[in-house]
């Protein structure tokens, strides 16, 4: 439903007691299975500006095209190991109907820059956390990302996407 979060949600369980699950929310939780080759924490880099801003705006891209072809393969093919186990691509097609039922425009997120409603930031080892908004009219669209260091890389390791009421300004 519109103005629902429309999260498919993996984190560890000390993320896990951050966030409040709600019916819609997908969850994983932790895996025995460790990725083949899992860097030490010294290797694992922090998302430049950048690179964080590709991660942001490719998932958006990615929810986008799945709500719009009702696909969510790539999707969960995209992410990480923990997500793809906890949410097939049904699962993330229940998830994200509400969203898909607003037909909000994702893609006009492109157009801008998104705000931080919280900085970014490392919130345990191997997972990075980044929230904030992209401020459009007539709807704005707010997201809580988790990306997990997994095989050389950030992959999606949760998402909420909804539409969100604008910021006047961002936090300090």
């Amino acid at each position: 439903m519109p103005g629902r979060f429309a999260p498919a949600f993996f984190v560890a369980a000390s993320i896990a007691a951050l966030v409040a699950p709600t019916e819609a929310m997908a969850q994983a939780q932790p895996q025995a299975v460790q990725p083949t080759v899992q860097p030490p924490p010294s290797v694992r880099p922090t998302p430049s500006q950048l690179e964080l801003s590709k991660m942001i705006w490719s998932t958006i891209a990615a929810v986008d095209h799945a709500n719009r072809s009702g696909n969510y393969s790539v999707l969960r093919d995209i992410s990480s190991q923990g997500f793809q186990i906890q949410n097939n691509a049904a699962r993330l097609t229940e998830i994200f109907t509400g969203l898909r039922n607003s037909q909000i425009d994702l893609s006009n997120a492109f157009l801008v820059p998104p705000t931080y409603t919280r900085a970014p930031e490392v919130i345990q080892d191997g997972v990075f956390r980044v929230q904030g908004i992209f401020q459009l009219r007539p709807v704005a669209i707010g997201f809580d990302m988790y990306f997990q260091w997994e095989q050389g890389r950030w992959k999606l390791a949760g998402i909420d996407v909804q539409p969100a009421q604008m910021v006047e300004r961002a936090p300090g």
